[in-house]
């Protein structure tokens, strides 16, 4: 699969833009319609499974009321986790990036997140593969904790590390030059690492550690042979003899010390 960033073509793309951000928008709604309102039952029953029921729903009261939407805190939490991702690609969109993009990108990587979010959340609802099995209680668990500090971790790595490379790239003094310093000299793609926690980290959440490790090795078999390779290249390509240079003084592609 191609990159679907035409990476170093900057001009603004608002149709394209517009488009994902009501996409990604939408997703936090679908997810909500899914955990709260039995949107994705069918599905479950369809392929023989059965649906948890739904535990007491949250009930805060003062300025934590504010998050009271009528779902346990588990699912409450699961549906935060869709809308968290959602603001941090919007903001990735339209506060970080400068490249185009226009309506194919806009909508494909709408879809995938989308079918993600979704398959976790129906994860969570079947009896067979929730990470609290058959049990009627939804509080905090172990893998709601692993996953809620999986992705946290992941989120805050992922934008941190591309927050400090926009300044870096915002200095008029850095033209064509590639960033190399920060979270960027853990690891020359760190911020893929954090998206690989958070997004292991919804699906643990959801799934258990067995749905988390799949999404793991899932997202590393695609940087290892796709993402990694295409964007290496480009590098090499854009700051030629820069560029080996920091491969040598950072040798770790997206995990530091590791690989």
């Amino acid at each position: 699969m191609p990159d679907l960033i035409n990476r170093g073509v900057k001009r603004p793309t608002p149709l394209g833009s517009s488009l994902f951000f009501i996409l990604r928008s939408l997703d936090s709604l679908l997810q909500y319609k899914v955990l709260a309102n039995g949107l994705g039952d069918p599905i479950i029953r369809h392929l023989g499974g059965s649906v948890r029921a739904p535990a007491p729903p949250l009930v805060l009261n003062g300025f934590g009321s504010i998050i009271n939407v009528g779902l346990s805190l588990h699912r409450t939490i699961l549906v935060g986790m869709a809308a968290g991702c959602a603001a941090k690609q919007i903001y990735w969109l339209l506060g970080i990036s400068e490249e185009e993009f226009p309506v194919f990108p806009a909508v494909a990587v709408s879809a995938y997140n989308t079918l993600f979010n979704s398959i976790n959340s129906l994860l969570f609802l079947s009896s067979a593969t929730s990470s609290l099995g058959n049990g009627d209680t939804e509080t905090l668990s172990t893998p709601l904790l692993i996953g809620t500090g999986l992705y946290v971790t992941g989120i805050l790595l992922e934008l941190v590390s591309e927050i400090q490379r926009r300044n870096f790239k915002r200095d008029k003094r850095n033209a064509g030059k590639p960033y190399t310093e920060g979270l960027f000299g853990w690891a020359r793609h760190i911020n893929y690492f954090g998206y690989t926690l958070w997004r292991a980290g919804i699906s643990w959440a959801c799934g258990g550690w067995k749905a988390g490790l799949v999404a793991g090795t899932y997202l590393a078999v695609d940087f290892v042979y796709r993402a990694v390779p295409v964007l290496d290249k480009y590098c090499t390509s854009r700051y030629g003899e820069t560029w080996l240079q920091y491969k040598s003084r950072v040798p770790y592609k997206v995990i530091p010390g590791i690989w």
